[in-house]
């Protein structure tokens, strides 16, 4: 083992083989970090633990992985073949950590902001459309003094053409009337959660306006919305889960699913990889679209990690270890099968949050 390790480094320092952080953080993912730590304690000190099985460091694995960091080539992943030989096939690395039903490389989140042109001709909601969809959901709850969660929206003009006036193209779906965009949607998650006893701050600053007042395009939004959610943070240190809801711009037949004959927008989880949290983000995204998947099986589309290269890369996810950007249905949705998605995911968020309070709170950390 030695000796090949010695023949692995010697074989990149002699071609001069560049290899990032990240290159070689994709390449080891063969390996079980677990088991891989348990295989080094193993390696001196025999006597303490039993044979592992099946072995971590197999020749397959080895010859894979050394494959992997010489060449970049991941023989799995047809990407990994043509990224660099076809101009913007690597804005497509999104990192697919859990596939959804139906979820595969052809169609992956794919992050793009609209063009100004169209952020300025945005649609009017259908008045018409909007009395068929609404529903009586009572009385707005009490909000708890304590707030511990924050809902913000990057791109608050993402919106629903079932909804809009004129409104046909995937590019359509803009709107700044929160009845018909994100932040409607916060506004139901802010209610559901208040419901369940938890105290929220809803953000719900018109993005398109901000962007236009200060002269920057809409590939900016996330630097002002940076400065949002690090303005509540310092106003409040009780604030700890940070949930950036957006849309997909997928179409009806991806982003919708059928379940015990009730229709829900598809939701997934994006997580920012270039980040100091982004592992325990990961985990609380992985547990969350675990407990949805059990009650509601097929109604993720699943989890993935972005860098800087096909997004992002942070998403403000840096200001809390319990921080997400949540992608709820597509352009073709309407306002009930969101609203379903909605109710489900406050459901099983808020099981999550109280889980993870009596389990402090037993451990003496509450």
């Amino acid at each position: 083992m030695v000796l090949l390790m010695f023949f692995i480094i010697s074989l990149v320092v002699v071609l001069n083989i560049n290899i990032s952080s990240l290159k070689m953080s994709n390449s080891i993912g063969i390996l079980n970090g677990e088991k891989l730590l348990v295989q080094l304690f193993i390696f001196e000190n025999h006597t303490y633990f039993p044979e592992s099985n099946p072995p971590v460091f197999t020749l397959p694995k080895i010859t894979n992985l050394a494959f992997q960091i010489a060449t970049t080539v991941k023989p799995t992943d047809a990407r990994t073949f043509l990224g660099n030989e076809i101009p913007g096939l690597r804005l497509y690395d999104t990192e697919i950590v859990v596939a959804g039903e139906g979820t595969n490389l052809t169609n992956l989140p794919n992050e793009s902001a609209p063009p100004d042109k169209v952020l300025q001709n945005e649609r009017k909601a259908s008045e018409e459309k909007l009395k068929e969809s609404q529903s009586t959901d009572g009385d707005q709850p009490k909000n708890p003094e304590n707030k511990t969660v924050f809902i913000y929206h990057t791109h608050s003009w993402e919106s629903f053409l079932p909804v809009l006036n004129n409104a046909v193209k995937p590019d359509d779906a803009i709107s700044s009337d929160e009845r018909v965009n994100v932040i409607g949607l916060g506004n139901r998650l802010a209610r559901d959660l208040m419901r369940k006893g938890i105290g929220v701050e809803h953000d719900k600053t018109n993005m398109t306006q901000e962007l236009l007042e200060k002269g920057w395009q809409s590939t900016k939004a996330y630097t002002e919305s940076r400065e949002i959610v690090e303005a509540a943070a310092a106003n409040n240190n009780q604030l700890k889960y940070f949930i950036d809801i957006h849309r997909d711009s997928l179409r009806k037949e991806i982003t919708t699913k059928t379940i015990n004959g009730k229709s829900y927008a598809r939701l997934y989880f994006v997580i920012g990889r270039e980040n100091k949290n982004y592992l325990e983000n990961l985990e609380l995204a992985k547990a969350l679209n675990r407990e949805l998947e059990k009650k509601y099986p097929g109604i993720s589309r699943g989890v993935f990690l972005k860098t800087y290269k096909d997004g992002n890369g942070v998403y403000n996810q840096d200001i809390s270890n319990h921080a997400m950007l949540l992608e709820i249905g597509g352009v073709d949705n309407s306002l009930s099968e969101l609203h379903n998605t909605i109710d489900v995911f406050a459901e099983i968020l808020a099981d999550y949050y109280w889980k993870s309070n009596e389990s402090k709170e037993v451990n003496g950390n509450g």
